[in-house]
Parts: C-alpha cells; structure tokens; sequence
C-alpha cells in the first residue's frame, strides 16, 4: 500500500492541516499573562463563527511577567499538538516570553503532527522556529487579546478563516497601502515582528528565510531611530540580500513627537536604497483597525505599482482535507460561506474599514 506523504508548498514546508466548521483551537500562553475578560470574550467570538476553543487550566498560570515557567509554557504546547482532535494552536496573547519555548521544542515531532499555529507580534519566535527550522507554513493571524475577542472591528474574519483553509487567499490589499519602492517580485513568504526578527540573530533560531523569499515587516511603538537601527542589524546579517521584495506593516505608534523623521521616512529612505519592489502600510500584525491574517511559507508576489499595490498569496497553508460535510446554523455558517465563495484571485481583494485598535 502507498504511503502518503504531507502536502508541501513550493518552498518545500509542509502543510498544515486545513481548519473547517467545528475544527477545535486549542488555546496556549506562550507568552504574557491575560486578561480574563478579554479570554472569555475571545472564546465567544470563535464559538460564533464555527470553531470549538479548547484549553487547559494551565493556561492561567503566571511567573512575574509571563504566563508561567518557560518548561510548562512549552510542555503546554506540546500537549496540544499531541491531540489528535486538534487542528489548529492559537495565542492568546503576546507581550513577552515566546522566545524561552524554543529550546524544548522538537523539530521532527511538530513537522509530523501538520498543526496550524497562529498568532503575531511576540510569537514572531515561534514562526520562525516553525518556517525556519521544523519546516511548517503557520499563520500570522489574530490572537484572543485585542483582537479575536473585540470582534470584526479589530480582526479580518476573511483573510483568519481564509488563512487556515486549503485554498490561497488570493489578492489582497487595503487602505493606506503604498508605494516605496515600485517593482514586483515573487517568492514564499515568510517574517513577523521586526523587533523579534532582530532578537533572534546570532542565536540557534535565528531568522533564515530561505534565498528568493518575499519579506513581510511590522512593529508598533518603536521609535524611528530604533527602527533604523533594527533595519541595518538585518541588512549587515545579510537578511535583506536574501530577500526579492518587502511588505513593510503599518508601524503605528512608531513616531515621535517633536522629534525629527518618523517611522514611514526611515522606511521609505531604506527602501529606495535597498532598490527591490517595497510597499508599506499593509494592516497585518499590529494595526490601527481590522488585522488581516497572512500565512507564512507560501508561494507568493508583491506588486509594488502606484495604481494598486497589492500582496498575492498564490498558495494555501494548509492542504489535504480529512474530514466531510458540516451541518450548521446559518449564522455560524455564513462566515466560512463568505470566504470561499470568494475563490478567484480578483474576488479575494477586499478594503478593510479603519477603525482604532492596536495592542502588543
């Protein structure tokens, strides 16, 4: 009999398993403590649009300023993974702390289990470890705190279910996306919080897209000079010459007042001497309204044009579907409905509203 193998996306990583009406998340704290309210809200809001959150007690553990021991956040993620009714992990929060996971994770035993993780801003680490090291797609997507649990006003519910789907999201841009540098490249996606990304060099998980990979960049509260400084720290570990093109976030609460230049003129003037196709603005990561999931690892192109900037993700993250249909009510159906009506690259593009919402 033959043995199947795991889906893999162009760029070699494997697939992870494609979420579907009534898949479990499985909720962790790799990172800071929470607020309950915001958990409770959080675990509302997956209910309604079709999934089953799940967790454990020790999720609510806590050791000065992270959500308890780096041994029993990891031992935490580990368990998860080892349920074989779970298909995807999810973040609660950021903050602090996801780093301290790495060195009791084991490549061969998460390549092997094909779990969707999500999640952004700290658990840039954990994307990194996962692209980079086990070789695995994962979504940088909405967490529960100050995202999942204030609704649609803070999160894209498309791109969040689209991401963690067995098609490709397609095209996608939005308001405020714009130009630095014009051109148009292609290749797997991979990157998360600029900060994180810096951080991780010069340890055993440092960030290492691999040559011809398009770069996607965020943070939020950095200062413009701390910016500078973090962008030259990847171009002299030759991050950027192994990269074709850059999706710079928006980089909210990033300027200073009074203070010379800001956040978008360090971006702009890196951009143009870099000379490879750059956009900035685009609302992934930390955001000022609605957070659109990207996945990572997946075939993709920047079209860096003053017309139409746009990101177009030509793979999905996930791949081979194991389960049949799904009944379910009609409000809880629909939004998974909206999103794969939407099957066409052209139709994928959407315009996020602006709203206020950022959290680290």
């Amino acid at each position: 009999m033959a043995v199947k193998t795991a889906p893999k996306t162009r760029a070699g990583l494997t697939k992870a398993r494609p979420v579907e009406p009534g898949s479990k998340v499985a909720l962790i704290a790799p990172a800071s403590p929470f607020d309950r309210a915001e958990f409770d809200a959080g675990l509302a809001e997956l209910q309604r649009v079709g999934l089953v959150p799940v967790f454990d007690e020790e999720i609510f553990s806590r050791e000065d300023v992270v959500a308890g021991p780096a041994e029993r956040r990891a031992a935490q993620f580990l368990s998860v993974l080892d349920r074989d009714d779970v298909d995807v992990v999810m973040a609660v929060r950021g903050g602090y702390g996801s780093m301290e996971l790495l060195p009791f994770l084991g490549v061969e035993h998460l390549r092997a289990r094909r779990t969707a993780f999500v999640g952004y801003s700290d658990t840039t680490s954990l994307h990194t470890f996962l692209n980079c090291y086990v070789g695995i797609t994962s979504v940088h997507g909405a967490m529960i705190d100050g995202r999942i649990a204030r609704g649609e006003r803070a999160y894209d519910l498309r791109s969040f279910l689209g991401s963690l789907g067995a098609e490709p999201l397609g095209e996608l841009t939005a308001p405020g996306v714009e130009v630095l540098s014009p051109g148009a490249a292609a290749g797997p996606l991979f990157g998360g919080t600029l900060t994180q990304i810096a951080h991780s060099l010069g340890t055993p998980y440092a960030f290492a897209p691999p040559p011809g990979a398009l770069l996607f960049l965020e943070d939020v509260g950095e200062r413009p000079y701390r910016i500078r400084r973090l962008l030259a720290h990847l171009e002299q570990a030759d991050v950027f010459r192994r990269v074709e093109g850059v999706i710079f976030g928006e980089f909210v609460r990033c300027d200073e007042a009074g203070a010379p230049g800001s956040a978008r003129s360090v971006l702009a003037a890196f951009a143009r001497r870099m000379e490879k196709p750059c956009v900035f603005g685009f609302p992934s990561g930390h955001t000022a309204g609605p957070m659109i999931s990207l996945p990572f690892g997946v075939a993709a192109r920047v079209i860096a044009d003053g017309a139409s900037p746009r990101l177009i993700l030509e793979e999905a993250a996930a791949g081979s579907p194991r389960r049949g249909a799904f009944t379910l009510s009609a409000s809880v159906a629909r939004p998974w409905a909206r999103w794969r009506r939407c099957s066409r690259p052209a139709d994928m593009m959407f315009r996020v509203p602006t709203t206020s919402s950022t959290r680290r």
